[in-house]
């Protein structure tokens, strides 16, 4: 499709209208539809059974469900790269701690921002980093007071599907 990124990127949150574009760039060859952005959200009823059936199936309720989960961006009308961002309370694990009695933000006003997928085509272009400043947007004009983000370094050997540093 493309091979360089469109200077006319459009974004659109995923939600019920959008749900079919989502599902369309996860399953593309590549995709990422073996967690379908759901481990930082499932419950742990959720995690019992996870796989890639239940985890689409979380997901798409989530969004049936009117719960903001992230945007989409589009070139040429077609989905193009993923920004998962939604308030923090929506998301089971950045609501956790492994330190015994440590505060639990659960305010509705601070936005998690987990995860980004870029088709392996478009990497390098600056897709991720026009999806971050997307979905700040996204979260500001949907109330966020904050957003918190989980970058890492450029030079980390994983986890690098919540942004690099620079990106920040």
């Amino acid at each position: 499709m493309y091979d360089q990124l469109p200077a006319d990127l459009t974004f659109r949150p995923v939600e019920a209208a959008t749900w079919p574009d989502f599902e369309r760039l996860f399953q593309a060859r590549g995709g990422p539809s073996y967690c379908w952005c759901m481990p930082y959200r499932a419950t742990p009823e959720e995690n019992r059974r996870l796989d890639r059936t239940t985890r689409k199936e979380g997901m798409r309720a989530r969004v049936m469900a009117g719960v903001p989960v992230g945007i989409l961006a589009y070139a040429g009308g077609e989905p193009v790269g993923w920004c998962s961002i939604g308030p923090r309370p929506t998301f089971a694990r950045p609501n956790t701690s492994a330190v015994p009695g440590a505060a639990r933000a659960v305010d509705a006003l601070v936005w998690a921002l987990t995860c980004f997928y870029v088709p392996r085509r478009l990497r390098g272009g600056g897709l991720a980093s026009r999806l971050l400043r997307a979905a700040l947007d996204y979260a500001r004009t949907q109330g966020a007071a904050a957003v918190e983000a989980y970058p890492v370094d450029p030079d980390s050997p994983s986890y690098r599907f919540g942004g690099i540093r620079p990106m920040f």
